[in-house]
Formats: C-alpha cells, sequence, structure tokens
C-alpha cells in the first residue's frame, strides 16, 4: 500500500505488524528501506509498539493483585519483547493519497490479558509526515498501557545525532535498566555527535525534550514527539541503521510502577512528526 504526496512516498505494510516499509522525500530515505523478502517487522523502516513497549522482564508481572507470564516473543531472548501489533496483522479502514488509517484488535486472549483496540493514522504534509498511535481500553476493567514508535534511519559516517534528555539508563547484560546516569553517557547528544560506533547502545533516555535532529549526509530531518517523554535509543555496533525511537514508558515500566493505566472506554496516544 503506497501513498504519494508533497514529495513524500510512503509504502505501508499492514499485514506485516501494521509497519512503514518506506519513507523518502524527494527520493532520498528518510527511513531505512524494507527488503522485498522481509517477513518480520523488525527488517522495516517503523513499527508500532502497542500494548507495551521494549521489554518486561521474563515476561512476568503482577497486576491487581494476580500475577501474569505472557509469551517470550523474541526467539531465545529471556523477556517479552515490543508487545503484540509488531507481529500482528493490521487492517486498512481508511486510505488516500496522502493519508491512511489502520486498525489492530485483541480480544483480551493470548499474549496480552486485555482487550483493546490500537490506531495508527498517517498524513503526508507538504513538509512533514505525521504518524499517530492510540490504543483503547475496550475491555470492562482497568487496564495497564504503553505504547511508541520504533523507527530506523539510514546510518553512515555523515549521519548525526542530536537531542537532549535528563538521564540515560544504563542496562544489563539483556537490556534491562539498572541505573541512571547523565545523558552524555554515551556521547554528548546535545551537542550533536556521530551516531556511527563501534559498541551497543540499546538505552532509554528519560526526560526527553520531545525534539531530535538527525542529520544524514542528503540533508536531515527534524523529529517531534507528541505524548512522549522517553526516547530509546538504539545502535548496533557497525550496522547501516539505527533507531531512535519516541515511547511512553521505560523498558520493564510494569513490574516498576511506570505504566499509564486505562479506564474502560479511555484512549493513550502518542505521536512521532518528521519534518525536512
Amino acid at each position: 500500500m503506497k501513498l504519494d504526496a508533497h514529495g513524500w512516498a510512503l509504502e505501508l505494510l499492514p499485514a506485516l505488524g501494521g509497519a512503514i516499509g518506506a519513507l523518502r522525500h524527494n527520493g532520498n530515505d528518510v527511513l531505512r528501506a524494507t527488503p522485498e523478502d522481509a517477513t518480520d517487522a523488525l527488517a522495516t523502516g517503523c513499527f508500532p509498539l502497542v500494548p507495551y513497549a521494549n521489554r518486561i522482564a521474563h515476561g512476568r508481572f503482577e497486576f491487581g493483585g494476580q500475577e501474569y507470564q505472557l509469551p517470550l516473543n523474541f526467539g531465545d531472548h529471556p523477556h517479552s519483547l515490543h508487545g503484540l501489533g509488531w507481529q500482528a496483522e493490521w487492517a486498512v479502514v481508511e486510505a488516500g493519497i496522502d493519508h491512511a488509517t489502520l486498525t489492530h484488535a485483541h480480544d483480551g486472549g493470548a499474549g496480552w490479558p486485555w482487550a483493546y483496540r490500537a490506531e495508527q493514522r498517517f498524513v503526508l504534509a507538504p513538509v512533514a509526515v505525521r504518524v499517530e498511535l492510540s490504543i483503547t481500553n475496550t475491555g470492562d476493567a482497568l487496564m495497564p498501557a504503553g505504547i511508541g514508535l520504533h523507527p530506523y534511519f539510514p546510518c553512515d559516517a555523515e549521519t548525526y545525532l542530536t537531542f537532549s534528555a535528563e538521564r540515560v539508563w544504563l542496562a544489563d547484560d539483556t537490556m534491562l535498566p539498572t541505573q541512571a546516569a547523565e545523558p552524555a553517557h554515551f556521547g554528548d547528544w546535545s551537542a550533536g555527535a556521530p551516531v556511527a560506533g563501534e559498541t551497543l547502545i540499546d538505552n532509554a533516555y528519560e526526560g526527553w525534550r520531545g525534539a531530535a535532529r538527525i542529520e544524514q549526509g542528503w540533508g536531515g530531518v527534524e523529529m517531534r514527539g507528541e505524548g512522549a517523554d522517553v526516547l530509546h535509543v538504539y545502535r548496533p555496533p557497525g550496522a547501516a541503521f539505527f533507531c531512535v525511537e519516541p515511547v511512553g514508558h521505560l523498558p520493564d515500566a510494569i513490574n516498576r510502577d511506570g505504566m499509564d493505566l486505562l479506564a474502560p472506554g479511555e484512549t493513550r496516544t502518542l505521536a512521532m512528526v518528521l519534518r525536512v
């Protein structure tokens, strides 16, 4: 499914986790392009995180006096990862040349014990693309909920990243947060720093100011997050991509009293705006 307007070309993959297959502006790759034979949302340009972002330790948590065990959904990784939406098929409910709406509904069965409806809205404007994600509690009980977006940007020697935050969370070997550190621990992002490197960054920045600048050889993009005070940065060593993810909570937040609680019928919304 493709949208094309205002110099933007956006490819959507509803059957592959409701992901973005490609996003280009005047022919330049703003997000990483998805291989034609991709079968996993992890190979795409961006995918939604719902009904939680990042990790839940060992897939276990307690809520309302009851203990829950989620499926471990990421190979041999010891934790549940990124929710359900990225491994589900999304339905197209509206589409035009410059906009589209996708939905994903969960009945409260396997994988997450509460019913919800998630929606993604994509809008192309002359200088910006807006991606909005929401989750609505469609059950009859209070529900913990978290959302986020997981964009992949191209990375080479000319790629620089700039943003400000209050702290970065260091992590253990399985990437669960352990302690807070100064935000410049992995690089002085507030002054702008090259992204390429030979060490792993897979860490959450709390108190994010809601703006980031990504410089590329062709120019660059401003990213703004709405409803997201955490920015998760993922930089695999030597990779041709990196991620700056606007999310609503820290990893394993459900075990650390950091998740939103939605009453029946209540909605939580988060958005990412990419401006050239």
